[in-house]
């Protein structure tokens, strides 16, 4: 995990003051409401449906034992206990007051953590690979490289007001786990032919109600030129992106109306002006990776009796399947979280949740424990020999439902139980789903299966992407949802397909079963459900789905 040094402390403190300072003035009546909202926007701080939200920047989804213990502390005395992960890798306090804000922020500041720019038109948390660090397959540990992204753009004078909110996503292995196809620009570290490692760079993606795969506008990109070449990017988008539109305002749409080689031209004839203008040395990049201290691990670290405990207990067993990968280092292994147990709203926890989980990542994971955009947590480090030990604290914290990228494990945004925009609740269908699949065998028999459900346009659960997209709408009043199938942000990502006419909410978990037999009546032999939907196509689940409207 990054190590903060004098001048990261200096600035979360500064703006924590000045912040303090700007609340100060606005209750004072010297700043209107007008001028107060791109400040305390720029903090973090919204206005919901019934109260204030407070998002938390967590850089590309890594918190110390400590900050999770200062999170559950502001969850218990300036909420109401309970906190959100979101699909940014972020946490969100639902329901803090205004005035309780700048304390927040200055709690935040005491553990290295802070609210810049989460929200706001600027560059936003910089997300990642889960398993940045500690993952068979990649070519090179992302994290250092979030982390002079998130420096270069934090506070940066150019890029705090563009004509939208702007996303990067940043991953070192082959396989995606980091979405990067679907954020303003996505980064892939790849080898060239003489063997040097580099970037790709994907623009353009996003999703939103105008959901877009980004475009790869450069192959190979030397380290060297990281920062310049984003740069380029950011002054080409704050040049031409619309402002006279919010809904046309996203890179993407420049993009789309540029078209693809245009916008790369546009970018090159500007990175040719500036690129050797703070180029990325090597003794730079080698600074940033010597910030983040590799563990100590066991070299004596083995199986030994838990698998023996496998055998023995079936419930472990299937956690262990489940919840848990490969790790790099031979006697460790990676954990997932599960924040998806049923009768619980997903990505939620409790204060005393979060104080147990900084006890058991002291314990058992090095003292760090990591968020994913699929709103899970991750022990990354940790020993075999401590997988049934860890798996039981995790039980009684109903934490280790092993359910781990299956159909209940969805992505869920607040939706209207929460949120100003929304359209639809996501919570209670989401229950509803859970309530018809709470047999894990038959889980497991179906595979791994996104279900991703959103309750407005803005498409914070991703259900443009999701293997089974379900999104909110309204209809003169009253909730309604649109089916989509076969979307898919990881590899070879794609766009879900509308499946036919919305259904009413108390339809939505009927429709769900009706497409899952669908799948396991047209599946191959050991097919999963994206590569079903894929082979032949949405016509059959209407059919279907549709049978007895």
């Amino acid at each position: 995990m990054y190590s903060y040094d004098e001048q990261d402390q200096t600035v979360v403190d500064e703006r924590a003051a000045q912040y303090r300072d700007q609340t100060r003035r606005y209750f004072e009546g010297k700043l209107t409401e007008e001028q107060f909202l791109p400040l305390r926007l720029q903090n973090g701080l919204y206005i919901q449906r019934h109260a204030p939200m407070l998002r938390i920047a967590v850089p590309y989804g890594h918190l110390a034992a400590k900050q999770l213990r200062m999170i559950a502390h502001i969850a218990r005395t300036y909420d109401k206990g309970y906190v959100h992960f979101t699909t940014r890798q972020n946490i969100q306090l639902n329901w803090p007051k205004v005035e309780d804000s700048p304390a927040i922020l200055e709690d935040l500041a005491s553990v290295q953590m802070h609210c810049i720019q989460t929200s706001g038109n600027c560059i936003r948390n910089t997300t990642s690979d889960p398993l940045a660090g500690v993952c068979h397959d990649e070519v090179e540990d992302p994290r250092p490289y979030c982390e002079i992204i998130r420096q270069w753009s934090t506070l940066h004078p150019e890029f705090a007001f563009l004509p939208r909110k702007f996303k990067i996503a940043v991953t070192g292995a082959p396989v995606d786990r980091a979405a990067v196809r679907v954020h303003d620009i996505g980064l892939r570290l790849v080898k060239d032919e003489s063997g040097e490692t580099g970037f790709e760079v994907i623009v353009g993606g996003g999703l939103g109600r105008t959901p877009i795969i980004g475009k790869v506008i450069r192959r190979f990109l030397p380290k060297r030129h990281l920062l310049s070449y984003l740069d380029a990017i950011l002054r080409v988008y704050n040049l031409k992106g619309r402002r006279d539109n919010k809904f046309k305002a996203r890179i993407k749409i420049l993009v789309k109306e540029m078209g693809v080689e245009a916008f790369r031209e546009a970018v090159e004839t500007e990175w040719r002006q500036i690129r050797d203008r703070f180029p990325l040395e090597e003794e730079t990049i080698d600074w940033y990776k010597a910030r983040f201290v590799r563990p100590d691990y066991d070299p004596e670290a083995g199986e030994e009796e838990w698998l023996e405990r496998r055998r023995e207990e079936a419930a472990f067993d299937a956690w262990y399947r489940h919840n848990t990968t490969a790790h790099k280092v031979p006697g460790y292994r990676v954990v997932f979280l599960s924040l998806k147990p049923p009768g619980v709203a997903p990505g939620d926890m409790t204060s005393e949740q979060l104080e147990a989980v900084a006890r058991l990542c002291e314990r058992y994971s090095f003292g760090v424990t990591r968020t994913t955009h699929t709103q899970n947590l991750v022990f990354a480090d940790v020993r075999q020999t401590d997988l049934y030990e860890l798996w039981q604290s995790l039980r009684e914290l109903n934490l280790a439902t092993p359910n781990v990228g299956k159909l209940t494990d969805m992505i869920c945004c607040p939706g209207l139980d929460y949120c100003a925009l929304a359209n639809a609740s996501s919570i209670s269908v989401a229950h509803d789903i859970y309530a018809r699949f709470e047999d894990l065998d038959y889980l497991y028999d179906l595979g791994d299966i996104r279900v991703n459900l959103s309750g407005c346009m803005n498409g914070c659960g991703h259900h443009s992407v999701g293997h089974i997209g379900i999104l909110g709408v309204d209809k003169k009043g009253e909730e309604w949802y649109q089916i989509t199938l076969g979307g898919s942000s990881a590899d070879e990502a794609t766009l879900g397909s509308r499946l036919g006419p919305a259904v009413a909410k108390d339809k939505v978990a009927d429709t769900v079963e009706a497409i899952i037999e669908t799948y396991v009546a047209q599946r191959k032999e050991d097919e999963a459900f994206l590569e079903t939907v894929r082979r032949i196509g949405v016509q059959p689940f209407k059919e279907r789905v549709y049978a007895n409207h």
